[in-house]
């Protein structure tokens, strides 16, 4: 079976807390979002998102696929994302993809930047 990630890619993923007022939020409590990321160029190659909707996960998918963090930096995904994405769940996915990105920060820093 061929790989689907390269060996410099690497997967992090974070939650936050939705809304208790929105359909997703009664039914999941939290959303996950999840980064692969390419640890040589910093692109997003990647995510996974544990919204209900399938267009709301292509939606996001399409925003955050192709963004370089190393170029670009967090502020600009996150304001990417909130120009784009006026799901009732915004605030919570721009929370969870920091959170990601700030856990891809502090692995990156322990583990390749020696």
């Amino acid at each position: 079976m061929e790989k689907v990630y390269k060996d410099d890619t690497v997967y992090f993923i974070s939650y936050s807390k939705l809304p208790t007022t929105i359909s997703a939020g009664k039914l999941l409590d939290v959303v996950g979002v999840g980064l692969v990321i390419n640890t040589k160029t910093g692109i997003i190659e990647d995510t996974s998102c544990t919204l209900i909707t399938d267009e709301a996960k292509r939606f996001l998918k399409d925003i955050i696929v192709g963004h370089n963090l190393y170029e670009e930096g967090l502020d600009e995904l996150v304001n990417k994302i909130q120009y784009r994405f006026h799901g009732l769940s915004q605030k919570a996915i721009c929370v969870a993809v920091k959170a990601a990105v700030e856990r891809y920060e502090t692995w990156k820093d322990e583990f390749l930047n020696k």
